[in-house]
């Protein structure tokens, strides 16, 4: 927003304090009373996932990393994402650090609707920052046909996450991965339920869902077409393949949680699969077995 605005330049030159310097990694190294361009912290939050990038970012716009978090929030409920909460800038694990799938796809398709100058930043793979190549941690990029973007996320507490957008003939993809027990598991998981989201294109926009790391069935069906991500979370019960249906009526497909035999208490609760979840590095904390991925699609305005 503050790039849209003028509010911030590209080439802007933001200082360093000692708190975003003391960030723990992954980070980009920077050193208290430095300063560094805002477009090498956005490319170093893409690539790196850096928390002392992330954390400048936030001081130079909210004054403070716990402002920023505020703003954050604010915006969050703007866009509808009402099980979401940050509690900071950077990601690191926090207990008030929440979010689900289906908030993140709303996220994720308002980057692209809202700020669509700047959506080459999430293709980036590399960097070179002052002499040093910045690797990217987003490996599906490198093989999956027309994968653009968007943002990876690891932490021990919620395993391998992924946010992920790609273009088919014309048409745009938006995909959340939640709760993988390793890298690979998450990225295949993501590329098949892409394949299944463009195959099934010939029909209206879909929603695609299936619980990481599950041997269920793939879901899929068509819906009527969405320009945001406004799917119920559905249960989904110990039978395989099977979805129970939102009160309401509305037929979807999202498959939101896996819950196996020791089922617990927020599982047979909350209405919707709740995860910790941070901001820059998409990492979400996820029980044993409640693990949720949603796919949204809209036509590529640009296609």
């Amino acid at each position: 927003q503050g790039l849209k605005t003028g509010r911030l330049r590209l080439d802007q030159a933001m200082p360093v304090s000692a708190w975003a310097a003391g960030k723990s990694p992954t980070k980009l190294g920077l050193r208290a009373g430095q300063t560094v361009s805002v477009q090498d912290c956005i490319l170093g939050m893409i690539t790196k996932s850096a928390n002392d990038a992330a954390t400048v970012m936030a001081e130079g716009i909210g004054g403070s990393e716990s402002h920023f978090a505020d703003m954050m929030n604010a915006q969050a409920g703007l866009l509808g994402m009402s099980d979401t909460h940050f509690a900071n800038a950077s990601g690191l694990p926090d207990p008030n650090n929440l979010s689900t799938a289906h908030d993140l796809v709303k996220l994720a398709m308002a980057l692209y609707r809202d700020f669509p100058q700047y959506a080459h930043f999430f293709a980036t793979q590399e960097f070179v920052f002052r002499g040093h190549i910045v690797r990217g941690h987003n490996h599906l990029m490198y093989r999956y046909p027309g994968m653009d973007g968007l943002k990876t996320g690891f932490t021990d507490a919620s395993g391998f996450n992924l946010a992920s957008t790609a273009v088919r003939d014309g048409h745009r993809l938006f995909a959340v991965v939640l709760g993988s027990r390793t890298a690979a598991v998450r990225d295949n998981l993501m590329a098949r339920l892409l394949d299944d989201g463009f195959e099934g294109q010939q029909t209206p926009p879909v929603l695609v869902a299936q619980a990481a790391g599950s041997r269920a069935s793939r879901i899929l069906e068509a819906i009527s077409p969405i320009q945001t991500a406004q799917a119920d979370t559905a249960p989904v019960s110990q039978r395989r393949g099977h979805v129970r249906q939102p009160r309401h009526g509305k037929r979807v497909a999202v498959a939101s949680r896996s819950c196996g035999a020791s089922r617990s208490t927020a599982c047979r609760t909350t209405p919707k699969h709740r995860v910790r979840h941070a901001s820059t590095r998409l990492a979400a904390h996820h029980p044993r077995g409640k693990k949720a991925v949603v796919v949204a699609s809209r036509r590529d305005r640009d296609g």
